[in-house]
């Protein structure tokens, strides 16, 4: 496909509602379930956040590419939506840094995309009638052609993907002769993560998602544990929920991210449930109790733990609360030295408000 030739594209949403716009990236077609990203900036760590997995990524700022694509600047190996839906596709780009356009990245990874689509109409939409399935085409535009492939979409309510995008090997992160080890539970990590503990002096070992608590304590005797985010439900996990009870069992200084949280809260009892939208975005506000201390937040999650669930909790107590909805941000667990939360400490949209959870870790680990 010549650069600057446009092909159309349709989007079909579960509920029947239709898109027409462009081809972006392969000519193809790609199904998953449908969310919003608020962030201004950041697409490139998007596209490549493994908790981004299955789905297809709606950027509701209005131009996508417009800076490159920069081959530092990735959370994972490869690219992890499913697709991509946004207003302008920009495929000339501006920033000297970039080595490559957004159309290259996509072509080389076989990502079906459209563009030229209202997303400010697409995200009221599903805004009020809540996250659903959704398939992107532009090799097949016959609607009942795309329906009928759609049915086979399973729901992202009750599944299981984490073991799909984890390391499929154990390797090292940060220096041999640290002061901390940290075993990483990859259900997903973000490579930002690792380099935060890099930088707190901590060597970290991070392991494929079904190592067993026996396996990590025998194979590295780390002075703390790790439980990463990553994509799916986390009540499909029954092998990492298990896995937390034996850290928390041992006594092990525990420190849990996004999903790495709802499976700390369901360790302790504590249902999750589904989102109607989940948050994703840069500027979520969020309150430590603890400490009277309000930060901006990054988010990426369509699934949370159930708040009544956490408030009739006698094992855990609320450590930070999300000013936009209330939801349970952060849990600690009364007499042992685990915590967790709901968003994302180490990612840069501006503020590092939330740092601050690291050396917190670090803190438990001394």
């Amino acid at each position: 496909m010549n650069h600057f030739t446009k092909l159309p594209a349709v989007l079909l949403l579960a509920d029947g509602t239709v898109f027409y716009g462009k081809a972006a990236g392969k000519i193809g077609t790609t199904t998953g379930e449908i969310c919003f990203n608020t962030g201004m900036t950041g697409y490139q760590e998007i596209f490549t956040d493994p908790s981004y997995f299955g789905q297809i990524m709606v950027a509701t700022n209005a131009h996508i590419g417009n800076y490159g694509i920069n081959t530092d600047e990735v959370e994972s190996g490869n690219i992890q939506i499913a697709g991509l839906v946004c207003k302008n596709y920009n495929i000339l780009y501006s920033r000297k840094q970039a080595n490559e356009s957004i159309q290259d990245y996509f072509q080389q990874q076989n990502i079906v995309g459209i563009s030229d689509v209202d997303t400010r109409q697409l995200v009221r939409h599903i805004r009020d009638k809540g996250a659903m399935n959704a398939i992107i085409s532009s090799e097949i535009l016959d609607i009942e052609q795309l329906k009928e492939k759609l049915k086979e979409v399973p729901s992202m309510d009750g599944l299981e993907l984490s073991s799909q995008v984890s390391t499929k090997e154990t390797y090292t992160f940060g220096s041999k002769d640290a002061k901390y080890r940290v075993a990483v539970l990859d259900l997903g990590v973000k490579k930002n993560i690792l380099r935060n503990f890099d930088n707190r002096d901590v060597y970290a070992k991070v392991f494929p998602a079904k190592t067993s608590y026996a396996e990590m304590e025998k194979d590295f005797a780390p002075t703390g544990y790790f439980i990463s985010n990553g994509p799916g439900d986390p009540a499909a996990m029954p092998y990492a929920i298990d896995t937390v009870k034996e850290i928390l069992n041992a006594d092990k200084p525990l420190f849990g991210i996004c999903l790495g949280h709802q499976l700390l809260a369901l360790a302790n009892d504590i249902p999750t449930r589904k989102m109607f939208n989940g948050h994703r975005g840069l500027n979520h506000p969020v309150k430590n109790i603890i400490i009277d201390h309000c930060e901006v937040t990054s988010q990426n999650h369509g699934f949370g733990v159930v708040q009544d669930a956490v408030r009739a909790s006698d094992k855990v107590e609320i450590t930070h609360v999300n000013l936009n909805d209330q939801s349970i941000e952060g849990i600690r667990v009364k007499n042992k030295k685990a915590f967790s939360v709901q968003y994302h400490p180490e990612s840069s949209p501006g503020p590092h408000d939330s740092r601050y959870l690291f050396d917190d870790f670090i803190g438990l680990m001394k």
